[in-house]
């Protein structure tokens, strides 16, 4: 170990250096070249127009292009207070409506940074302007359209790590209603409804679809981000970076490998001879950079999936585009002969140069990636040997690279449906006997039909999530005993304040995650529930893991099988096996 592979030195390989330096900067395309020249006359024109590079603000609000800060903490400046990850922004869609507004009122009351998504600033200064804000939180607005996709611009959406979907299309009783829609509210007495404004496909289904657009890169995929996969066409994207550009021998490359992976499949792997001649010692592969920079900022780190060979490694990360600027490492061991996961914390990588670290307190930030790096080197940092390293040939299969998301995985994006979503034209189900929106489906235009649509734009995105399918919403408060169920078959009422205690709830439980389920209130519906004293924070952990919630459970009917309270998947297993 560490010792010269062939005892002499060796003539510089100037041509392979060549064709590394080449790799990783690539000269422009005519187009390219094109492009900046056309753009640069625009650039300086607009340095000379009327408030160009400058900027405003108001007097009685911080702007920050379609979002503004509405309550700021009491004595607390926006921006500086901001508490941990409370700083993390929780977006609120429909956050003027019954839950919506609720969901707000106690995420500020925790000391949280809420984003609400609002049609109407105004009613939104209304009714949330007044609320009290602990300390570390504020209160923003941004005026949107979930139904209309170019109402929805990307600064709505920075730093948003959780969303709280609470948006519904407007029902109310065909006779009218209040100024404040109190018979609508109070969730007891029937009236017989109508859609007002949008219908439910605009924005129980397409709404939904385009806030699930808009947020999936800022809240991060369950299964994580993959940067490297195990095909040709991200071998491509990988190119050499040995010692050759200090005047060593080394030499490697990554290449795909049909059958490298486990049990037979696919793998990259990286493939190289390493030598200590001409006082070299590293090989490396680098992908090249990304364009546009790729943002891990929701991510934990990164995971990788390899074949060990009892070697240790680097995986350095740079933010910036540069051919020889700081990147940020974190060594790795590997076991010999064994697949194993390496989970590699963005917090725990440190800022080198040229393998010197700075002590500078530079840090990875992750919403910015150029490019990922693999190292195996003689040397670890500031001059100290690698206690695992060793010339010669060596190889390292490779399956994935992804950013993976904080373990265990929780919901970060919880929706408010409705319970009966799966009833109408369910097999054998009895119409006569459901809720007046089962019953009235059609006529208002397919709501349940789209709310559960929209129910599937959720489960297919990735996304962690859950879906709450609360039962009627009434104006009750909140302590009633309750029912957690899944397979879309209970009936009755549940407070709306408890609905939106639920959701923010389900952002801190992994046991939810993946998952569609019922509530109600075991109170008769015809029973009031109007208790003496205000009742105590609700255990929403112990209800959840009583409950017993599976994954995969919709209560849909799939190819005429209604499927209960199994998962989808089992219950047309079942099927194909029967048939």
């Amino acid at each position: 170990n560490g010792k010269s592979s062939s005892g002499g030195r060796q003539p510089w390989d100037v041509g392979r250096f060549a064709k590394t330096v080449v790799f990783f900067n690539e000269p422009p395309s005519p187009k390219q070249l094109l492009e900046a020249l056309l753009s640069a006359p625009a650039k300086a024109l607009a340095g000379f127009m009327p408030g160009g590079g400058s900027s405003s603000s108001s007097s009685s609000a911080q702007q920050g292009g379609s979002v503004m800060t509405l309550l700021p903490a009491s004595g607390v400046p926006y921006g500086v207070a901001m508490k941990g990850a409370g700083a993390d922004v929780v977006l609120v869609t429909g956050a003027t409506g019954g839950v919506g507004k609720r969901v707000v009122q106690q995420l500020l009351a925790q000391g949280r940074v809420v984003r609400a998504l609002v049609r109407d600033v105004n009613k939104a200064e209304q009714l949330l302007g007044s609320l009290p804000v602990a300390a570390g939180g504020c209160l923003q607005l941004a005026a949107a359209d979930v139904s209309q996709r170019q109402t929805l611009s990307p600064d709505m959406f920075d730093g948003v790590r959780a969303v709280v979907s609470c948006t519904a299309v407007k029902v109310q009783p065909k006779e009218g209603d209040t100024v404040d829609r109190a018979k609508y509210y109070q969730g007891i007495k029937f009236y017989d409804p109508e859609i007002v404004g949008d219908t439910p496909e605009a924005v129980e289904y397409r709404g939904l679809q385009n806030v699930v657009g808009m947020v999936t890169e800022q809240l991060g995929l369950e299964q994580g981000k993959v940067i490297l996969a195990a095909d040709e066409a991200s071998a491509a994207r990988w190119g050499a970076l040995d010692d050759v550009v200090m005047g060593g021998v080394s030499e490697s490359s990554m290449v795909f490998g049909r059958d490298a992976g486990e049990n037979g499949g696919p793998a990259l792997v990286f493939r190289g001879r390493v030598s200590t001649d001409n006082s070299g010692g590293f090989v490396s592969v680098r992908c090249k950079n990304f364009e546009p920079l790729l943002s891990l900022a929701p991510y934990e780190g990164l995971a990788l999936r390899v074949k060990g060979n009892g070697l240790r490694y680097k995986c350095i990360v740079r933010t910036n585009t540069n051919w020889d600027g700081i990147g940020f490492c974190r060594s790795f061991d590997t076991t010999a002969g064994q697949w194993q996961d390496i989970f590699l914390p963005f917090s725990e990588f440190i800022p080198v140069f040229r393998a010197k670290t700075l002590r500078d307190g530079t840090k990875l930030n992750p919403s910015g990636v150029a490019s990922v790096q693999i190292m195996l080197s003689k040397f670890e940092y500031d001059g100290e040997l690698n206690p695992a390293f060793k010339t010669g040939l060596v190889e390292l299969p490779i399956t994935s690279i992804r950013g993976y998301l904080k373990q265990p995985v929780t919901p970060r994006f919880v929706h408010v449906s409705s319970a009966g979503v799966t009833r109408p034209n369910r097999p054998g189900i009895n119409i006569d006997q459901e809720p007046p929106a089962v019953k009235l489906n059609d006529a208002l235009g397919g709501l349940l039909t789209y709310k559960l649509a929209g129910e599937d734009v959720i489960r297919s995105s990735g996304l962690p999530f859950a879906i709450v399918r609360p039962c009627a919403l009434t104006e009750e408060p909140a302590g009633a005993p309750l029912e957690i169920d899944q397979g879309d078959v209970i009936k009755g009422k549940i407070s709306r304040e408890e609905v939106a205690s639920l959701c923010i709830s389900l952002l801190q439980q992994p046991s939810a995650n993946g998952t569609t389920f019922e509530i109600k209130s075991t109170v008769p519906f015809s029973q009031p529930w109007a208790p003496d004293t205000p009742a105590a924070a609700r255990d929403w952990a112990a209800e959840l893991e009583q409950a017993r919630l599976q994954r995969g459970v919709t209560g849909k009917t799939v190819d005429g099988v209604y499927t209960g309270k199994q998962p989808e998947g089992e219950a047309l297993k079942q099927k194909a096996a029967a048939v």
